[in-house]
This record gives C-alpha cells, sequence and structure tokens, in this order.
C-alpha cells in the first residue's frame, strides 16, 4: 500500500548493481552466430563485447560457456574471450546450460541472485537455462541485442515465452548504465565513456563530441 510519508531518495532492491549480479554468456561461437538469422550479427557481436566490458569494468562475475566447442561450433568468440583473458569457458554437451552441473556450481558459486543472460541461439540455448534459473529462484534479465536465434520469429517468440515466465528483457547499454547510475562515481566513469565510444554507436560519437566541445568530463 502506498504510503507517501516512506518516499525518499533512494535506488528500488530490483536494479542492477555490481554486488548483487552475475553475467553468463552462453554460446557465443562461431557455428551458432552462422546460424543465427534474427539480426545483423556484427551487431550483436558488438553488444557481445560491450556487455563483457561493463562486466569487466566494474567487476561483475562472467561465467563464459560453449557447447561442443570442439566438435561442432567452434571456439568462444575471440573478441570476447580477449576482454576475459585466460578465462576458461565451460564446455558442455546439453543445449541447457542450467542440466550442466560445472555451469550452475560456476554461477552458484558467485553467490549472486541477478543472472545477466545472454547468448545463441534465444528458442535453445538461452530460454532454456532462463527457465530452468527462474524456476529456481534466480532472477533473470535477458540482454536481447547481445543475443541471437535462427529467425526473427524465433527470437522473439523465445523472449516472449521468458518473459512470460518472469524474465526481464534489458539491452546492452541499459546494463552498463544501471550499473553505473551515477555520473559522479568517478571511479569507473572513464571506463563507462570508454566503452560507449568504442561500442555505443551514435551515442559514442556523441560523447566524443561533447567531451571535445564542452570539455574532457562531459557526462554521456
Amino acid at each position: 500500500m502506498f504510503d507517501i510519508s516512506q518516499v525518499h531518495a533512494a535506488p528500488s532492491a530490483d536494479l542492477l548493481t555490481p554486488d548483487n549480479s552475475v553475467m553468463l554468456f552462453i554460446d557465443h561461437q562461431p557455428q551458432m552466430f552462422f546460424g543465427t538469422g534474427s539480426g545483423d550479427r556484427a551487431a550483436i557481436i558488438n553488444s557481445t563485447v560491450g556487455l563483457a566490458k561493463a562486466a569487466r569494468a566494474f567487476d561483475v562475475p562472467a561465467v563464459l560457456t560453449t557447447v561442443a566447442a570442439e566438435t561442432f561450433s567452434g571456439p568462444l568468440l575471440p573478441q570476447l574471450a580477449a576482454v576475459f583473458p585466460g578465462r576458461k569457458a565451460v564446455d558442455r554437451t546439453s543445449m541447457n546450460a542450467w542440466e550442466d552441473e560445472a555451469l550452475v556450481e560456476a554461477v552458484r558459486a558467485t553467490g549472486r541472485k541477478k543472472i545477466i543472460l545472454s547468448g545463441l541461439w534465444t528458442e535453445v540455448c538461452l530460454v532454456l537455462p532462463a527457465l530452468s534459473a527462474l524456476a529456481q529462484g534466480y532472477e533473470v534479465y535477458v540482454v536481447t541485442d547481445a543475443s541471437g536465434g535462427v529467425s526473427p520469429a524465433a527470437h522473439e517468440h523465445a523472449l516472449q515465452r521468458m518473459l512470460a515466465a518472469g524474465a526481464v528483457p534489458v539491452t546492452w547499454v541499459q546494463v552498463l548504465l544501471e550499473l553505473q547510475r551515477d555520473w559522479a562515481r568517478s571511479e569507473t566513469y572513464g571506463a563507462v565513456m570508454d566503452i560507449v565510444k568504442e561500442h555505443a554507436g551514435a551515442y559514442g560519437l556523441g560523447v566524443v563530441y561533447a567531451q571535445t566541445v564542452i570539455g574532457a568530463h562531459a557526462a554521456g
């Protein structure tokens, strides 16, 4: 029940923060990209790398997983692997990552309840673990532009199924800025601006312009 006397300046507990989230990257691999037809593949790669750099900038735990890397799908996307040098991806045989004990243990070990989920393909390797994690009490945030399906319909219908089960759709820039949330947070401001300039398209160009014309500390 609404009580106006309780209204005060404070963030919602629903917001993503560096302390309550874990990022799970599922099957960003060559063979999976070959079959992706729901959107521009270069754009999906760009969004995925931008999201990964957000995890690195805010020290959000990131779990990487591949499926049949040596027998079918190929290695982890090189641009993604480069963000986490030396990090070994959990390779699986199961299409549902949440049926792989090593993968689930890696997520569980972070102690985080909010899973920021991205991957290929939306209608298989994303929807299956999303539904499974939701059923076990996790909160799932699906990064729609860092994910893709074999067709626009497959991507959209899978998103609808996840949303109906309680998942929340987000974009990679939304995640980045929600983690920052205050331009006065100087410890991550520079890294955020670098990510925006490199991966956020017209927004990034706007930051370049603002910092050139207004000053180096112009907010994004």
